[in-house]
């Protein structure tokens, strides 16, 4: 699914799934695009775990997990980037950042 978020500030492009679990530091790996300049995102186990309590604590249950809330995790991650000073090129999203975005959609 391709998902872009766009503000008046900038255009932040998700154009493919891509995401990959990082077991060293249990965290979700996923990258979006503000124009032609990669921009990493890492969202954590922990994170995703505040937001669905029933999540299954390895690699394959915290993708799920992941999954399950794509849209609304991307969502996050533009909100939290466009508010970023935009000298980093890696973003890390908290269990509130994704908590604000869901009670927001609900």
């Amino acid at each position: 699914m391709k998902l872009s978020i766009s503000n008046k500030r900038q255009v932040l492009n998700f154009p493919n799934e891509s995401r990959s679990f990082d077991d060293t530091r249990n965290r979700v790996c996923f990258w979006g695009y503000d124009s032609a300049i990669e921009i990493s995102f890492y969202v954590s186990a922990d994170a995703l775990q505040a937001i669905d309590p029933e999540m299954e604590g390895t690699a394959e249950g915290v993708l799920h997990s992941f999954d399950a809330v794509r849209e609304r995790i991307h969502e996050a991650a533009a909100k939290v980037y466009a508010a970023s000073d935009k000298g980093s090129y890696a973003v890390n999203l908290t269990a509130d950042d994704l908590k604000y975005t869901l009670r927001s959609n609900s």
